[in-house]
């Protein structure tokens, strides 16, 4: 495998696995730099007949590899294979070319990136295909699991525009802030306005981002301000109402003027502020707490290089030497169809991360229980439904049950640690230290049950300075430099990383990754283990490019053109990319921009942006984005539509490969729109459809399923509000609900 989406071996090379990787013309790009660590470099072709191939578990190919991986796979059943394209091995969109912006059209990312007004802001870059990659990662694991345990292999075929819908910013997956968990159908069409959520104000040395959510934060605010009498109103208590005030935000602005980032940030901590600095991602790299983190690795060249994305077991799961092989034990039991099919998961996990991590478990066949509590409910249940659903929610946990538990009780912690016994993985995503305080920290956990994966996530890590800091995604894209890459390039104050949900997603899957290695590493050893990851380091190594060549994250564009372009239609743009001369060269013929062959450099271009640009726009004035995008794929330039959400699900692409599916709900009157796969495959089942449960829905039924506690047993937890089951006045809501209007679709259309 060459090209970004090489790192799925990369994260493969990162966790032991012995990957070989063949490249007759090696290069030294930092992007090969990256994606090759850790690997073994072959210089000749690959071939089907080559010895590596006969001991291989997993097989990755491209399209152009010379290589047969059906008849492998017919020679050698339990063998996993993946052939890996831009989009997919046939299709409308087969013959394409693709770009990370070329994607970021396709995914309708880029029509949510940008500020209210003004053109589509292309994302800094390479996340598309970063996001994309895990993804294939996870099913890959999955498979190989299934493989090891006595089922057979799989084939997949893996799209990188499949991979980068669900891994960067799914606009029908738990997204609260990108739809507030509404139909898509109800959002504008042009892009958000300037500073609506996480605020960036301006201080004496830089700048800070805050998220005020919750109404403890909101308050610490207050008191933190002096208690200001103009905004002393309990109404303030609502983020709507914050939102609405004309005169808050400007009053903030104020009151940070003339104080430093540093100070900022410790008295923002001090008063339960969500807070933090806008970092360059050199600033990041260099801090006391990347140090403390060992965050980036020197390797023996001297290069500097992000180090891995998880930990396992306190180990960085970094650029590792090349393993020895290693033999995995003959299979001891006829595994399930599905690859986790026989899997316990316990799921505290909240808000995005959490919820992906454990939902990719449950789409691969395991039975996840969400632990609830109705003192401390998860932030997605915020919903503009009062029985907390809401498409979002249920795109993000379907294939789960819910139990609701008081683990503040000794009788809940009692009978949670009873679960622990029965289970195989617990996942939780909270503030480092909160699972220890609750007395369920990971050494009580093995020590109950030696054999249980645990899997954590936090925003800066369980180790270093600022471990202890409130985690939000808009606050680690501020301190790893996300926030300051993802600018218009004439506005140093155009910040448009908003209402991005990243790198939540991609994260849960990056956990996700983590559990699928350890249940693996299980078969070995009959042991768990811990994996932890933290997301300001997923974010530095989606740029360690940058981080190799030592420039800012994302940098600017090494080519022209590389936007997206007015086209006709209201709002409608078309993204248009070149890479090299001879993709200029065929730009030039297919426009009929006779002078534009004068430049031909990409210095050149990059000096004639405004008279490329000009040219461009004429030349889509009368044509629609689609079909200024065929003629110019046709000739070989890999360019776009810019889709919006609501046109996902009918665009050719999609509808063909199968890659949505409606979930009906027996608690939304909107459809639930679901990728029907983890990666495409003939050889696994489908994802169930088990619809995402109310808070304790399923308390009774957990209970007596995983413990086999009576009905009077199950009576008498309740009576003493140990066990939470779903209240009568929620299960009220949710019937009104379902009674009150027309149903609608979940793009907003009606049924």
């Amino acid at each position: 495998m060459r090209g970004p989406l090489a790192m799925i071996g990369r994260y493969l090379a990162d966790l032991g696995a012995q990957v070989d990787t063949f490249a007759p013309d090696p290069d030294r790009s930092a992007e090969t730099i990256v994606a090759q660590a850790g690997k073994r470099i072959h210089v000749e072709a690959l071939t089907g007949t080559s010895a590596l191939i006969e001991r291989a578990h997993i097989v990755i190919a491209d399209r152009s590899a010379d290589i047969d991986l059906a008849t492998l796979r017919r020679d050698r059943p339990a063998l996993v294979t993946m052939t890996v394209s831009d989009f997919g091995e046939n299709g409308p969109l087969a013959d394409w070319r693709a770009t990370g912006p070329v994607l970021h059209a396709l995914s309708a990312v880029l029509s949510r990136s940008g500020i209210r007004g003004r053109e589509p802001l292309i994302p800094p870059g390479d996340l598309a295909y970063q996001c994309a990659a895990p993804q294939a990662v996870f099913a890959l694991l999955g498979a190989l699991y299934r493989a090891l345990g006595g089922g057979a292999g799989a084939h997949f075929d893996f799209a990188a525009l499949d991979g980068a819908v669900q891994g960067l910013d799914p606009g029908f997956g738990i997204n609260g802030s990108a739809t507030m968990g509404k139909p898509v159908g109800l959002l504008l069409r042009d892009r958000p306005r300037a500073g609506f959520q996480y605020p960036i104000m301006r201080c004496a040395d830089g700048y800070v981002r805050i998220c005020l959510l919750a109404k403890r934060q909101w308050r610490g605010m207050f008191r933190w301000m002096g208690e200001p009498e103009q905004f002393a109103s309990p109404d303030f208590d609502r983020t709507s109402h914050r939102y609405a005030s004309a005169d808050l935000l400007p009053y903030i602005a104020g009151f940070f003027a003339d104080k430093h980032r540093v100070d900022l940030e410790r008295e923002g901590q001090e008063h339960g502020v969500p807070i933090a600095s806008v970092l360059t991602l050199g600033e990041f790299l260099d801090s006391y707490h990347a140090a403390a983190r060992e965050a980036v690795a020197t390797l023996g060249d001297g290069t500097r290089l992000p180090n891995g994305f998880l930990t396992v077991d306190g180990e960085r799961m970094g650029p590792l030497p090349v393993p020895e092989d290693v033999a995995f034990p003959a299979a001891s039991a006829v595994p399930p169809l599905a690859p986790f099919g026989d899997l316990k998961v316990l799921d505290l996990g909240v808000i995005v991360v959490g919820a992906e991590g454990a939902r990719l478990l449950g789409d691969f066949g395991a039975d996840v229980i969400k632990i609830e509590s109705q003192a401390f409910p998860d932030g997605s249940r915020q919903s503009y439904l009062e029985h907390g659903m809401s498409v979002s929610f249920a795109a993000g946990h379907r294939n789960k049950r819910s139990l609701g538990l008081d683990l503040r009780s000794e009788a809940g912690r009692g009978l949670f640690l009873d679960l622990v016994k029965q289970a195989d993985v617990v996942c939780s995503n909270f503030k480092p230290g909160t699972m220890e305080k609750l007395g369920l920290g990971e050494a009580e956990l093995r020590a109950i049950n030696p054999r249980i994966v645990v899997s954590e996530s936090s925003a800066f890590g369980d180790t270093g300075p600022w471990s202890g800091r409130m985690g939000y995604g808009p606050l680690v894209r501020a301190s790893t430099g996300l926030t300051l890459a993802w600018r218009y390039p004439d506005d140093p104050q155009s910040f448009s990383d908003s209402i991005t949900v990243y790198p939540d997603h991609v994260a849960g899957r990056i956990c996700a990754i983590g559990v699928a290695a350890l249940l693996i590493r299980r078969l070995r050893t009959g042991l768990g283990g811990v994996a932890k990851v933290a997301q300001s380091e997923v974010m530095i190594g989606h740029f360690a490019a940058d981080v190799v060549r030592g420039t800012p994250a994302g940098g600017a564009p090494t080519d022209w053109p590389w936007a997206a372009y007015r086209s006709a239609g209201d709002d409608e743009w078309c993204v248009i990319t070149v890479e090299s001369d001879a993709d200029w060269a065929r730009l030039c013929d297919t426009i009929g921009y006779v002078e534009g062959t004068a430049f031909d450099t990409a210095a050149k271009r990059l000096a004639a942006r405004p008279a490329i640009d000009e040219r461009i726009e004429a030349w889509l004035a009368d044509r629609t984005p689609y079909d200024a995008a065929e003629i110019l794929q046709a000739a070989g330039i890999a360019a776009a539509p810019m889709l919006r959400l609501s046109e996902l699900p009918d665009f050719p692409y999609y509808r063909e490969r199968g890659f949505y599916r409606i979930e009906g709900h027996p608690w939304l009157q909107e459809d639930v729109f679901g990728d029907a796969y983890i990666a495409r495959t003939g050889d696994l089942p489908a994802p169930p459809l088990r619809p995402a449960p109310l808070s304790g829905e399923q308390s009774a039924e957990v209970i007596a399923d995983w413990l086999g506690v009576d009905p009077e047993g199950i009576d008498a937890l309740k009576d003493n509000a140990v066990l939470e089951p779903l209240t009568e006045l929620t299960r009220q809501q949710a019937e009104a609900h379902m009674a009150s209007r027309q149903p609608v679709t979940a793009t907003g259309r009606p049924k």
